[in-house]
């Protein structure tokens, strides 16, 4: 089916205590566990420096000025504004792009190509949070003489595994103490870094960012590449925008400014003030904030709680991006269940919970402690930072009307920082790097493949659809070209058809073939809107043409999923004349012989035909009921 950008509209969400704490259990939930392995791995991690006095409030001053600037100015000041009806995330801000510099009819503009290397590298990013965080956690035990020490790599596969297999059962039940328990995360380890920054406020001298300066300065290319291990301590900033949908702006905000910030400045305040006194603890400074024993142990637990918290946010939101690209016909049809009758967006989609799943396993068993997977992790996150900076700008000059002059130097600003983290990442590419980018080229590719080869196929049904007067000539028997329509039978056919004018190429196939025709014909199109989500009262046109023929428009929000006998049902009470029980559904079953010559490369198009038959079928992708569709062959050479 074709997809159409029609504006529509969502009102506001206004903040509430409720939003607020749902918010610190999905949003927060990455960057909230980064204290487990951030500090660690910039004095213990490859490229590591030594915890003198003057590196710790270095890579502290690095750490706190990175989480003031990504996350409090780029992402709650400014990108949290390009909201697209309340949504949030780098697809729903490509919508946001005028339409004339999103694509023409034959190529996709720089722009769209831009967002799907963000959205292909965000699913690199989702494999890699779930191994390294729970591994992080469960490496808790390490600190201990503890008889499960050895055994960190099985629990974490086991967690890993349970995790992935409950998806099916969705989140609706247990997701509501996921707020509660962050809450109690947040509380315990800002708690636990004001006790130690008490013991030695000196390390408040991190605050000024001279500090940062002076460590460069100091270790020239070396401190660079610390760069690639302070990013950790932002890697969950992207969620905040990406989940403003659910929660909306202020609820982020609150949470983030009232609770999650202060927290996370606290606990890294106390870190550096542990490992200042005791440079020994910078092996694992997390852990060695609490004393050996119980207090270990109960730490240990409340972390791994708190990483399958965040790695659950992290597999939702990879259905969330593919649920967001098949709606806007960036990623072939996939099977997409939804897990609750109340709530939007719980989703599960089984093809992505068992790829990532199986990725996340492979990832632990082969990288086999989180320091490894520090390596891996970063790159992919910080591409999609500096993209979502990119086209943040288009939205600016371009559809807000800024001036260059305003939006120019904002854009500087924020590659200033997310290209120097980029970069510094780019250097792991050899020791792990390589994984998330693997991930994304693969993503990349099936998006960029599906998107061309469906706009080719869209371009081949409008070149052979009838005009509507040409048509209605030919059945009557006038015209050039007549239809041997030798009957109509009672009843009603609905023909599914991506072209919303004319009269489609199955219908006449369907005519030549058996000469028979229902005594009622819907043309039905499903277009897919620019926004999120579409007012029920605006979803269904219905327009009576003659002859017993009427067409049937049905509008639907990238974050939602087609209902057509629903749509039907709508239609019904606005004057469409159909009997839902006796409805045949008319489908399109194409078998693609070949595309234009030179359109696409033969291997580009051989992985076409392979993602075009193995999409999930349209009777099943728009909710048919199996005994009342007809699915009609065609061999389309192209």
């Amino acid at each position: 089916m074709g997809c159409c950008v029609i504006p529509e509209t969502r009102p506001d969400r206004h903040a509430s205590k409720r939003l607020v704490l749902g918010a610190l259990g999905i949003v927060f939930g990455d960057i909230g566990t980064s204290p487990l392995y951030a500090l660690r791995e910039c004095i213990n991690g490859e490229h590591g420096v030594t915890p003198t006095p003057a590196n710790v409030l270095g890579v502290l001053s690095l750490i706190v000025w990175s989480l003031t600037l990504v996350v409090t100015v780029k992402y709650l000041m400014f990108v949290m504004r390009a909201d697209n009806h309340g949504e949030g995330g780098i697809l729903a801000l490509l919508a946001l792009v005028p339409e004339k510099l999103r694509s023409d009819r034959v190529h996709m503009s720089w722009v769209t190509v831009l967002v799907i290397v963000g959205a292909a590298l965000l699913f690199g990013d989702g494999m890699i949070t779930p191994a390294i965080s729970v591994l992080s956690a469960a490496e808790g035990l390490e600190t201990e003489a503890h008889p499960l020490q050895p055994y960190g790599v099985p629990i974490t596969c086991a967690i890993l595994v349970g995790l992935f297999a409950l998806q099916k059962r969705g989140t609706e039940g247990v997701g509501q103490f996921f707020g509660p328990v962050m809450f109690v995360w947040f509380a315990t380890i800002g708690g636990l870094g004001l006790w130690h920054l008490t013991k030695n406020p000196t390390v408040l001298a991190a605050a000024d960012p001279r500090h940062a300066v002076q460590f460069f300065v100091e270790h020239k290319i070396h401190g660079f590449k610390v760069l690639g291990a302070v990013v950790l301590a932002v890697t969950g900033a992207e969620a905040l925008y990406a989940d403003m949908g659910h929660f909306g702006r202020a609820p982020i905000r609150i949470a983030w400014l009232g609770l999650v910030f202060p927290s996370l400045l606290l606990v890294y305040f106390g870190m550096g003030a542990l490992v200042l006194l005791d440079p020994a603890a910078g092996r694992t400074p997390f852990f060695s904030m609490v004393p050996h024993g119980a207090p270990t142990y109960a730490l240990v637990g409340l972390a791994t709680v708190a990483t399958i918290i965040a790695s659950q946010a992290l597999i939702s939101g990879s259905y969330s991006i593919t649920h967001q690209a098949v709606q806007l016909g960036f990623f072939p049809r996939v099977l997409i269940k939804h897990t609750s009758t109340t709530t939007i967006g719980q989703i599960y989609v089984p093809f992505i919970n068992w790829v990532v799943g199986f990725v996340c396993i492979v990832l632990v068993l082969s990288f086999r402690q989180s320091s490894r997977l520090a390596a891996a992790y970063g790159i992919a996150v910080t591409g999609t930072m500096a993209i979502t900076s990119t086209v943040f700008f288009v939205v600016t000059h371009e559809t807000w009307r800024w001036p260059l002059l305003k939006s120019v130097p904002l854009l500087f600003f924020f590659l200033s920082f997310d290209l120097a983290f980029l970069g510094a990442n780019a250097l792991k590419f050899i020791n792990g790097g390589w994984v998330p980018v693997l991930v994304g080229a693969c993503f990349f590719v099936t998006m960029i493949v599906w998107r061309r080869g469906r706009r080719f196929l869209a371009d081949y049904y409008t070149q052979r659809s009838w005009r509507i007067d040409e048509f209605f000539a030919a059945i009557a028997g006038r015209g050039t070209k007549p239809v041997a329509l030798q009957a109509r039978t009672t009843g009603t056919g609905v023909f599914m058809t991506s072209v919303p004018n004319g009269i489609p190429p199955i219908l006449i196939h369907h005519i030549e073939r058996v000469r028979v025709l229902h005594e009622r014909v819907v043309l039905l199109t499903i277009l897919t809107t620019n926004a999120p989500f579409v007012d029920e009262h605006t979803r269904t046109d219905v327009k009576p043409l003659e002859q017993g023929f009427f067409r049937v428009v049905g509008r639907y929000g990238f974050m939602e999923s087609p209902d057509v006998p629903k749509l039907l049902r709508d239609a019904k009470a606005r004057g469409l004349e159909v009997d839902l029980e006796g409805v045949t559904y008319f489908l399109g079953r194409e078998t693609i012989l070949g595309l234009p010559s030179g359109r696409m490369h033969r291997t580009e198009e051989t992985f076409f035909g392979f993602l075009w038959r193995n999409a999930r079928q349209s009777g099943q992708y728009f909710k048919l009921p199996p005994q009342q569709v007809v699915e009609i062959g065609l061999q389309l050479d192209l």
